[in-house]
C-alpha cells in the first residue's frame, strides 16, 4: 500500500492475497475473472484502516480492462468498528461464507456505489471494505490491474472557505472538474512508469520496442524479453553467437553452425578434399546452419525463416540451411552423435517437404510383411 498524494494504491499480488476470492483469481499483479462462459465473480479487499473514526472516504478508481460483454460493479462499506452482526471481525466472517457468498455479500455491502471504474464512495467510518464484482457473458475475461483509493483532502472543495465545504451540491458540481484534473495529475505523475517496458502493454509496448528496432513478437512477454536483451543482441548481431541467437529466436531450436574455414577442402589437414568440396563448396563467404528435420511444419515456414535470416547475417555472407534427417546417408550431411542412426525403421511421410532420390527403394518382397 503506497501513499501518493493522499492515495492508497493496490497493485501487487501480495496486496490481494488477504482478500476473499470467489471465481476471481490472481493474474500477475492483478485479478482476473476465472471460469468459462457466463460467469459472475467477486473479490473483497481486506479492511483499509484510516486510523480515524468518522473518516470520510472520497473516491475509488479501479484500473481494469473490460472487453465487450463484461461488466464491473464496485461496492463499499465503512464503519468505525470491524464488527458485523454476530461477527466480531468482518474480514474473518467473510472468509467463513459458503460456496456461494454473493447473496450474503450483497446484503452486507448494499447497493453498488458505481458501475464503472471511477466512482465516489460517500462512506464514513474508520474502516473501509471494498468489493469488486466482475461479470462476463462471453469468452472474454475482464482484468483488474490496480485499485486507487482517494482520501478526503485532495478535493477542490477542500480549498474553499468552510461555509462552502459542507454544501453537497458544491461538492458534486466540483467533483466533475476534480476528477478531470486528478486524472491528468495521475497521468503526468505516472508518465515515467508508462514508458517502462516492464509495465507497458499492447500498442504502447510495441511503440517502445520500435525505439530499439524490436518487432515481430507474438506476445507482450516475448517482446519484453527481446527488449531486455536488445543491447547484447545488437553487439553480437553479426557474430557467430549473434547468428545462433537469431536462429534460436526464430525457430526455438539450438542450431549447429559451420563456418567455411572449418571445413574448407583447401586446408592442409583436410582428410577428403573432394567430399568436403561436394558438401561445403569452395565459397569462403558461405556458412551452414544445421537444424533438426522437424524444425518447420511447412515449406512456407522454411522460406520465411530464410528471408528473416537474410536481414541478420553479415553483409557479403550467404547462409545455407541443412535439415538433418535421423539416418545415415553416405557422402552427405551425417554427423556422428547428432543425426546418425544405425538400424531400426523410421515412419515415412511423403509431402511437400520430401524429395525422393533416384536411389530410393520403397517396398520389396522381403519387407511386405513388416
Amino acid at each position: 500500500m503506497e501513499p501518493i498524494q493522499a492515495q492508497m494504491v493496490f497493485c501487487c499480488a501480495e496486496q490481494w492475497m488477504g482478500g476473499l476470492f470467489h471465481r476471481i483469481e490472481p493474474w500477475g499483479d492483478g485479478l482476473r475473472l476465472g471460469g468459462t462462459g457466463a460467469v459472475t465473480g467477486v473479490y473483497c479487499l481486506p479492511a483499509v484502516d484510516s486510523g480515524e473514526n468518522g473518516f470520510a472516504w472520497d473516491r475509488v478508481l479501479v484500473e481494469a480492462d473490460l472487453p465487450p460483454d463484461t461488466a464491473l460493479r464496485i461496492y463499499a462499506r465503512a464503519s468505525d468498528t470491524r464488527q458485523w452482526g454476530d461477527w466480531a471481525d468482518l474480514d474473518q466472517g467473510l472468509h467463513s461464507l459458503g460456496e456461494d457468498p454473493v447473496p450474503a455479500l450483497r446484503e452486507i455491502f448494499g447497493a453498488p456505489v458505481g458501475e464503472s471504474g471511477d466512482c465516489l464512495l460517500r462512506r464514513t467510518g474508520r474502516y473501509l471494505w471494498l468489493m469488486a464484482e466482475l461479470t462476463a457473458t462471453g469468452a472474454a475475461r475482464p482484468v483488474i490491474h490496480a485499485v486507487r483509493l482517494w482520501m478526503r483532502g485532495d478535493h477542490m472543495v477542500d480549498y474553499l472557505p468552510a461555509i462552502y465545504q459542507e454544501d453537497e451540491f458544491t461538492r458534486r458540481f466540483l467533483s466533475v472538474f476534480n476528477s478531470v484534473f486528478s486524472d491528468m495529475e495521475h497521468a503526468i505523475d505516472g508518465l515515467p512508469g508508462r514508458m517502462d517496458y516492464g509495465y507497458a502493454r499492447g500498442e504502447l509496448l510495441r511503440y517502445l520496442a520500435s525505439w530499439v528496432c524490436v518487432e515481430g513478437a507474438d506476445s507482450d512477454e516475448v517482446l519484453r524479453a527481446r527488449i531486455r536483451t536488445a543491447l547484447p543482441d545488437y553487439e553480437q548481431l553479426y557474430t557467430v553467437e549473434g547468428v545462433r541467437r537469431s536462429v534460436r529466436r526464430l525457430t526455438g531450436k539450438d542450431p549447429i553452425l559451420i563456418e567455411h574455414f572449418q571445413v574448407s577442402p583447401n586446408r592442409p589437414d583436410c582428410a577428403d578434399p573432394e567430399l568436403y568440396r561436394r558438401l561445403y563448396g569452395e565459397d569462403p563467404y558461405r556458412f551452414f546452419v544445421l537444424l533438426p528435420e522437424d524444425t518447420f511444419s511447412s515449406q512456407r515456414e522454411r522460406q520465411q525463416f530464410q528471408r528473416d535470416m537474410e536481414e541478420v547475417i553479415p553483409a557479403g555472407m550467404s547462409m545455407q540451411m541443412v535439415q538433418l534427417k535421423p539416418c545415415i546417408q553416405l557422402d552427405w550431411h551425417t554427423y556422428l552423435g547428432v543425426n546418425s542412426r544405425v538400424g531400426g525403421y523410421v515412419p515415412a511421410a511423403i509431402d511437400e517437404q520430401v524429395t525422393i532420390h533416384y536411389d530410393t527403394t520403397i517396398g520389396g518382397a522381403n519387407h511386405e510383411s513388416r
